[in-house]
């Protein structure tokens, strides 16, 4: 079961980005050794490196008239997202590989598809501050 970590002012997206985390480490922990140093490792890099590119940025404070922060900001977002979308591939590969369950690679697909849902407004909010 995915435990929520939502704080009090925390962006939906950070949430889900955590909740997608959780659940492929738990998804991957009893996956067959011979995919740990490969299609498990993979996934669970990716889930890590979406987290830390939303943090990236969201740290970055962008204000009308600093294109050079929005830019980099934007960098961060699109990496999140093309992330959350080779992913979602390779949690495919996995399942048609037998390294995670097909209930596993639903749940997987459903959380991803909430976090890209959830970039992908973010990054437009941000592009009509613009």
């Amino acid at each position: 079961k995915i435990m929520s970590t939502k704080t009090k002012s925390e962006l939906q997206v950070v949430t889900a980005a955590k909740n997608l985390c959780s659940y492929v480490l738990i998804a991957t922990n009893k996956s067959p050794k011979c995919f740990r140093f490969t299609l498990v490792s993979r996934l669970q890099n990716l889930t890590l490196n979406i987290i830390e590119n939303i943090y990236r940025a969201n740290e970055i404070f962008v204000q009308s008239k600093n294109l050079q922060n929005m830019q980099k900001r934007l960098e961060f977002q699109h990496s999140a997202l093309t992330d959350v979308k080779i992913l979602a591939y390779i949690s495919l590969l996995a399942r048609e590989q037998g390294c995670i369950l097909p209930k596993q690679y639903e749940q997987i697909c459903k959380l991803a598809s909430d976090c890209q849902y959830l970039l992908g407004a973010w990054i437009k909010s941000d592009k009509r501050y613009f």
